[in-house]
């Protein structure tokens, strides 16, 4: 048996706020949402395919002191996208680990951006390569720790 990766869905405390946020920061499509009251749903992909779902079904903060995600991790074509990225994420003033692009560990070509989303889950956007520009954040550990 083999196993792909299906979509991924988020428990978030604001559709509107989550939705708008991830719309601007990955590009991602509306492809089917639910504004019910008591049933605030939205699916979100690219090019008609589902790629994450947002459930407005949270109070608070996500808690990364709590067993379960660590964080979600998308990789994008080459480092200029990752750079791009970047900016978008400036602009939405969540929480940027970092300051910037990175590399995944000391000597890796492969790195990207760290941050947020507006409930505090833990994202990353990375290139395979390209990310050696600068030192990696921790030594002796991956960056993708969020140590």
């Amino acid at each position: 048996m083999t196993f792909k990766t299906g979509h991924i869905g988020l428990n978030i405390t604001d559709l509107d706020a989550s939705k708008a946020f991830y719309v601007k920061v990955f590009g991602f499509d509306v492809i089917g949402e639910s504004r019910e009251e008591g049933r605030r749903f939205a699916f979100l992909g690219l090019d008609g395919a589902l790629v994450l779902t947002l459930w407005e079904q949270s109070e608070g903060k996500f808690g990364t002191g709590n067993p379960g995600l660590h964080h979600l991790s998308f990789e994008v074509a080459d480092i200029d996208a990752v750079h791009r990225a970047e900016a978008v994420i400036r602009e939405t003033g969540v929480t940027l680990f970092h300051d910037g692009v990175v590399p995944h560990g000391e000597g890796a070509s492969s790195g990207g951006v760290f941050f947020e989303d507006p409930d505090g889950i833990r994202l990353e956007i990375y290139a395979p390569t390209g990310a050696d520009e600068r030192p990696a954040p921790t030594s002796g550990a991956p960056t993708c720790g969020f140590f």
